[in-house]
């Protein structure tokens, strides 16, 4: 990539710019991270909606519930949205940039703004009133109850030495 694109080398001749501003770099990271994201499943249910930024979550599950907890840092709560279709969750939003430039020169900016989109299949047709949501300090959590038929009773059974 160096060859064909000059910026940030070393010498006095060529302009500096730093790696991340260059159009030609993002253009090739941005080609390369849809290509990765489209190949990577051949469900499209679970495709990218937009070219933002991917949502890390972690899934728990209980007797009763399954948790989904997703992080969004930065994010407003009014620019999310949680849709149920079927058994696939979807989660949609936007993280909006919220910078002034005025006379500033950046030199290094690694965060990620635009729209964002995960979705994730249950293993059951959950009803979607009864879906919870809560948002706070970054980590938007929603609680999937499952239906009656799938909540299994847990019974413990002691155990006792044998004589």
């Amino acid at each position: 990539m160096s060859a064909l694109v000059p910026f940030g080398w070393s010498s006095s001749l060529l302009p500096g710019r730093p790696a991340n501003d260059d159009p030609f770099v993002r253009l090739w990271n941005e080609v390369d991270r849809l290509f990765s994201q489209v190949f990577r499943t051949s469900d499209p249910a679970v495709w990218p909606e937009s070219r933002g930024f991917g949502v890390a979550i972690e899934v728990v599950e209980t007797p009763d519930a399954f948790s989904l907890i997703a992080e969004l840092p930065g994010i407003d709560p009014k620019d999310v949205s949680i849709e149920l279709q079927g058994d696939l969750l979807t989660i949609r939003g936007e993280k909006k940039a919220e910078r002034e430039e005025g006379d500033a020169t950046w030199h290094v900016s690694e965060r990620r703004y635009g729209r964002f989109v995960r979705s994730l299949r249950l293993p059951f047709q959950a009803e979607a009133d009864k879906i919870e949501a809560a948002y706070k300090n970054g980590l938007l959590e929603i609680t999937v109850p499952k239906p009656a038929a799938l909540r299994q009773e847990v019974k413990r059974i002691a155990v006792k030495a044998a004589a």
